[in-house]
């Protein structure tokens, strides 16, 4: 998985009662996926940092597991998941299915079976299993985890004209049938600017990562920052050597009152670091980063402490964690979330929308659809959109400053 690009705008209804019938069926879809939902809350950046799982590892894989099917309903929905991949790969894939498999357990009748395929870790092994699931008869498919698989997989969906939302996190694979549900790093970086905005901190300097993610960030920014009335005063990259551009960017921060680091954990810190050593002072600032905060060498450090990110309310993912502990007794990665709500999702809407259950009109509806994580929708591009929470860095971990949205805007 690697970093998504901007997503673009979704597609509003053509008449004004096509607009009604669509905010009603997110209102619609958002209860049974709250119903559908009934400790310890694991940081965002396993498994949905862009980098930390972006193929498989190069340990050799084990054997592919046997297709099995979860659910006796009539609608057939393929998942995909590198299960028999070496290392955490094949953990997280395991998680992902336990979610799956606990989301048709807790919702009420539906009428789904999951067609649950091995992609052995390979775009091979996803093609393979995707076929078999179509010619199953599998309406819809979810999945798979990595970049490089999904387009194999929807190589053979657009042969069948259904739709997958993968796992993916790289939006370059998204598109025509082809939806990403995962954590975006666009929606992290809308959500603190527009909050950063709000609280009067509009003139911001930058630090992001010389890689796929820092792009993916930089691009975000430079538009964010603009549309919400702000300025970017000063902007770096970093590489192995971070004590250059700290510098670089402490001797700008008189004329900025918001420093956005954007990277995971360690990261962070070591560029918080970098940049008191160049004789910054950051509690003369207002921090700003990303969802990769949520990590408890952020919250430990002193020179972070009141810095402010956006993530997921982890309220919910809490309760999941919980309920996942009692049934299997072990603690989900943080991405199983996604397979629980994408399962809750289709049995949502095979209840509710008739023969176009997974039709693109269904699936970008603008009023997006409640889960785990909070609210969320598919752009018509294929990436998505979250509404997240605000996050204070303490020692004590992450604290709510300002809630997810209720619902989604224009």
């Amino acid at each position: 998985m690697v970093g998504p690009r901007y997503p673009k705008s979704p597609v509003p209804g053509s008449r004004s009662s096509g607009a009604t019938r669509r905010s009603a069926l997110g209102l619609l879809l958002g209860a049974p996926l709250l119903s559908a939902c009934a400790g310890v809350q694991q940081s965002l950046s396993q498994f949905s940092n862009p980098f930390s799982s972006s193929a498989p590892p190069a340990q050799p894989a084990g054997p592919p597991q046997q297709a099995a099917t979860a659910g006796t309903g009539g609608v057939k929905v393929a998942v995909i998941l590198p299960l028999s991949a070496a290392g955490n790969a094949g953990l997280a894939a395991q998680s992902m299915r336990n979610a799956a498999e606990m989301a048709l357990a807790e919702f009420q009748n539906p009428n789904i079976q999951l067609l649950i395929k091995d992609d052995n870790g390979s775009p091979q092994g996803a093609q393979a299993g995707a076929q078999q699931a179509v010619d199953e008869g599998a309406e819809i498919i979810l999945g798979p985890l990595f970049a490089q698989s999904v387009p194999a997989v929807a190589q053979v969906a657009r042969t069948r004209g259904i739709s997958v939302i993968a796992f993916s996190t790289d939006s370059s694979i998204a598109g025509r049938g082809v939806y990403l549900l995962s954590f975006l790093p666009e929606s992290d970086v809308n959500r603190i600017v527009e909050y950063s905005a709000s609280i009067g901190k509009r003139s911001l300097a930058v630090l992001v990562p010389d890689n796929a993610y820092g792009n993916v960030v930089e691009a975000a920014v430079k538009v964010a920052v603009p549309r919400r009335g702000g300025r970017i005063v000063a902007f770096e990259k970093y590489g192995a050597d971070r004590a250059t551009p700290a510098r670089t960017v402490a001797q700008q921060l008189g004329s900025a009152d918001g420093l956005f680091i954007a990277d995971d954990g360690d990261a962070v810190v070591s560029v918080a670091d970098a940049m008191t050593a160049a004789g910054a002072n950051l509690r003369n600032i207002q921090l700003l980063g990303t969802g990769l905060w949520d990590n408890p060498r952020v919250y430990a450090n002193a020179n972070l402490q009141g810095g402010l990110y956006a993530a997921p309310d982890p309220a919910g993912f809490r309760a999941f964690s919980g309920r996942y502990r009692t049934k299997y007794g072990a603690e989900p990665v943080r991405t199983a979330t996604l397979a629980y709500d994408a399962v809750a999702l289709v049995a949502a809407l095979a209840r509710t929308q008739g023969n176009a259950r997974f039709s693109s009109d269904v699936l970008t509806n603008p009023s997006g659809f409640a889960g785990i994580d909070g609210l969320f929708r598919f752009r018509a591009d294929g990436t998505n959109e979250r509404g997240l929470a605000v996050m204070k860095v303490t020692q004590g971990g992450g604290v709510a400053v300002a809630g997810s949205p209720k619902s989604f805007g224009a």
